[in-house]
């Protein structure tokens, strides 16, 4: 104890501050991310469904995005329908047949591929083979349906 108490304190505050700040110091710091632009793979862009007919407008209302993943079992075909609004789908798996009621036309689509649905025209979607997996997108209105069945017809989902 003798020792300490002959050492100048400013002394030893001074080779305590040297041994400090002349140790390197490492901090782990995240590295900054790089900035880059991301890879698009443009799936659809179109004035018109699949069936022909073209987008006119959009609702006058506040906007709502939504999207769906939506499952049907195979061999099944949905109620016939009414879309109000445009939307696009997405094959995740399977197939979709849509019909157009009205024309009688039909399209198949397979996964990995896009799709324009059409606006007030009467269609379904049938499965294939497998069950069929779909990706919706709707361009909406607030509290409004994405889909609308005919008369008689169960809900499309």
């Amino acid at each position: 104890m003798r020792f300490f108490s002959q050492i100048n304190p400013a002394l030893l505050a001074g080779a305590v501050a040297t041994a400090i700040f002349s140790t390197p110091l490492v901090f782990a710091q995240a590295p900054s991310p790089a900035t880059a632009s991301g890879h698009a793979e443009h799936l659809l862009a179109d004035v018109h469904s699949w069936n022909g007919t073209p987008y006119d407008h959009y609702p006058a209302t506040r906007p709502m995005l939504s999207m769906i993943r939506l499952t049907i079992p195979a061999h099944s075909a949905l109620p016939w329908h009414v879309h109000p609004y445009p939307n696009a789908g997405y094959v995740l798996e399977g197939t979709l047949t849509i019909e157009d009621r009205e024309s009688g036309k039909k399209r198949t689509f397979h996964q990995g591929e896009a799709f324009a649905e059409s606006v007030n025209d009467v269609h379904r979607g049938v499965s294939g083979d497998g069950q069929t997996v779909l990706l919706l997108t709707y361009a909406g209105s607030p509290g409004k349906p994405t889909s609308i069945p005919l008369p008689g017809q169960k809900k499309e989902y």
